[in-house]
């Protein structure tokens, strides 16, 4: 298999501790001359559905890379580590719904393997930072142009466990959707896409309060409530110089009904 010349890391790890710069390591030992890509280490911790979103609408926006996402509440059970080629790139991690979305903004999986070589990983693999001791140095060997095969027996795609898809209904005038992520600035991102907006009209309600329609968050007077379609083309809820998240008191997992007003 071809190499790459970037990993990216996707984790739940924060920044007050080592353990970004351990895998940081990891793949300067191994494979000196590939570049790492943060995307984020601020996922809360386990929230495995954030970092999925997260990863999914990220990685197409990256060049060709082995992908290593690591939002592991299961770390040393029984849950699987694997390695996913897809067409834009090599997804690594856990067996545990992190990577589906990913794969297929990626163009969908077309080998997979679970990583079941011990010579791939680091010589102590601790049972609590497989994102150091296995996902990391599997990463960095692939990125060497090793070949997915030698990671462990290939299983099929269809084996992968995958994340209940987002509650979305559309009705005569009213969408309800589940929260799929909520921003550092308190932007409210739905699960539905922004198509599922058409036909409400300019002013709406969100969970009961007002809002209008827009493309900009100064299309809302300030503090007001503005739904509009975000980068990653999904619908989504801001406030004018406030916290959309506040001012609906929701959470990820959530389900917000819009409504024409």
């Amino acid at each position: 298999m071809a190499g790459f010349d970037w990993i990216s890391l996707t984790t739940d790890y924060g920044l007050s501790d080592g353990f970004v710069a351990s895998c940081h390591g990891v793949v300067a030992r191994l494979a000196p001359r590939v570049r790492v890509i943060d995307v984020t280490h601020g996922v809360a911790p386990g929230d495995v559905p954030r970092g999925a979103a997260v990863l999914a609408q990220t990685v197409p926006h990256l060049p060709p890379a082995v992908h290593v996402a690591v939002v592991d509440p299961g770390v040393g059970t029984a849950r699987r580590g694997v390695a996913a080629r897809t067409p834009g790139g090599v997804l690594v991690g856990p067996d545990n719904g992190l990577l589906p979305w990913a794969a297929d903004a990626l163009g969908g999986i077309e080998e997979l393997v679970e990583l079941a070589n011990p010579e791939w990983f680091l010589a102590d693999v601790s049972r609590t930072f497989h994102g150091r001791d296995v996902f990391t140095p599997v990463a960095a060997r692939l990125a060497l142009g090793a070949d997915l095969a030698d990671a462990g027996p290939a299983t099929a795609p269809a084996t992968l466990f995958r994340l209940p898809e987002p509650v979305v209904a559309v009705g005569d005038g009213w969408l309800e959707a589940e929260v799929l992520t909520i921003d550092r600035f308190g932007n409210v991102q739905l699960a539905a896409g922004g198509d599922a907006l058409d036909g409400l009209g300019r002013h709406l309600r969100v969970g009961g309060v007002r809002a209008v329609r827009g493309t900009t968050f100064g299309e809302a007077a300030p503090g007001g409530l503005v739904v509009y379609v975000d980068s990653a083309g999904r619908a989504a809820v801001a406030v004018n110089g406030g916290r959309a998240a506040v001012v609906l008191s929701v959470t990820p997992g959530d389900v917000v009904r819009l409504v024409a007003a």
